[in-house]
């Protein structure tokens, strides 16, 4: 039997618990917005809302649906359970390259994540490419960060808008992601790059499809979902 005063004080809990979570909730919304440089406005016009709305949000003041959270995290390139884990610091791992979350091999291209997840102030990527391998045929824009392209090893052509650019093992360039921009191996063997974007650009359906590869015992791929991080 509960006494009339455990009666008043779970009363009282659970309106602190959801000013808590709410609280957590608005400060983890506008870390990750402010990270990525954006403004309310803009990550409301990415999720539906209204800069009143999120702005609401990140003081805790109100709370969201799962929908409209699903898109702000989408939007930010996390899950909508990062947007109420409170660890801050990433603790220090050794991801080895097998461990690579990976895009199925597309014309010639074979692309890994290296950041771990969720991002936060930058994304790093590997590709490599086979003799005449490209990121497609077309130039393609993602975002209005600041990015790097940096040859491993190989020969490639760097197309940037109507420029195009040779680059060999040591070359690096610096551009706006905005710019339309296309990579092709020209050279007589397998390439190798990093792409190192500030701040991230891509978002949580896109970082869902990397996904990462092991062997098999018997040799066949298997594939799992990054289900571990994020």
């Amino acid at each position: 039997m509960k006494r009339a005063d455990d009666h008043t004080a779970d009363s009282g809990a659970a309106p602190n618990l959801e000013a808590r979570r709410s609280s957590i909730l608005g400060q983890r919304v506008k870390a990750f917005r402010t990270a990525r440089r954006l403004t309310l406005r803009e990550l409301g016009d990415l999720t539906g809302t209204t800069a009143s709305f999120l702005s609401q949000l990140e003081r805790g003041l109100s709370g969201a649906n799962t929908s409209t959270l699903m898109g702000i995290a989408n939007a930010l390139g996390i899950n909508v359970a990062d947007l109420f884990d409170e660890g801050e610091a990433l603790p220090h791992k050794v991801v080895s390259r097998s461990e690579r979350p990976a895009l199925p091999a597309s014309g010639g291209c074979h692309k890994t994540l290296l950041s771990r997840r969720p991002l936060r102030d930058l994304e790093v990527y590997s590709g490599e490419f086979d003799i005449g391998g490209s990121t497609g045929d077309q130039p393609y824009t993602h975002g209005n960060s600041h990015e790097m392209f940096l040859v491993l090893r190989g020969r490639l052509q760097l197309t940037l808008g109507q420029e195009s650019f040779i680059l060999e093992a040591g070359d690096s360039i610096e551009y706006s992601s905005s710019t339309p921009h296309k990579t092709v191996n020209i050279g007589d063997t397998p390439a190798e790059v990093v792409w190192i974007i500030s701040p991230p650009t891509s978002g949580a359906a896109d970082l869902d499809q990397y996904v990462i590869r092991k062997s098999l015992a018997s040799g066949s791929p298997e594939q799992t979902s990054e289900s571990s991080e994020g």
